[in-house]
């Protein structure tokens, strides 16, 4: 099945492409790769999911964070490339996570964005991967998360 025949099977509504918040583009190619700017987990009516993991909100809110950051990144794949089918693979993840101090399950929470891609484009989503904690991300969101993409040929 393909990319965006998996999007609809899942049931999965992308939200419109965020504006950037500043001096810079949500998404650059070169060559054969796409690197995607750093996105928050904004939601379709424009508000976003903030808080502190480990405080606010739980593992699980958290991974659902990081989910709705996913859904992002894919609306500007296909923004960029006009379609999820062009994505050969996702070949690197970078998952920031504004949490406590000493909040250790940052790779549980970036597995929200991560588990998406692997629903939505099977192996060629399992991207290599850092998950990090952060002290504070912009606009008190909970979680950023920034991806390069192969595409193809």
């Amino acid at each position: 099945m393909s990319a965006e025949q998996n999007i609809q099977r899942l049931g999965l509504t992308l939200p419109p492409p965020a504006t950037p918040a500043g001096n810079y583009v949500p998404y650059k190619r070169t060559g054969n790769l796409l690197l995607l700017s750093g996105v928050g987990p904004h939601k379709a009516d424009g508000t976003f999911i903030a808080g502190v993991v480990g405080s606010d909100l739980s593992v699980e809110e958290g991974y659902n964070a990081a989910r709705q950051c996913g859904l992002v990144l894919l609306a500007n794949m296909r923004a960029a490339l006009g379609s999820l089918d062009h994505v050969a693979s996702v070949v690197k993840v970078l998952g920031m996570v504004r949490c406590v101090a000493d909040f250790g399950k940052q790779p549980e929470v970036i597995n929200g964005c991560t588990d998406l891609f692997v629903e939505v484009f099977g192996d060629a989503g399992r991207p290599s991967r850092s998950a990090v904690g952060m002290y504070a991300l912009p606009r008190g969101i909970a979680v950023e998360i920034e991806a390069m993409v192969e595409v193809k040929a």
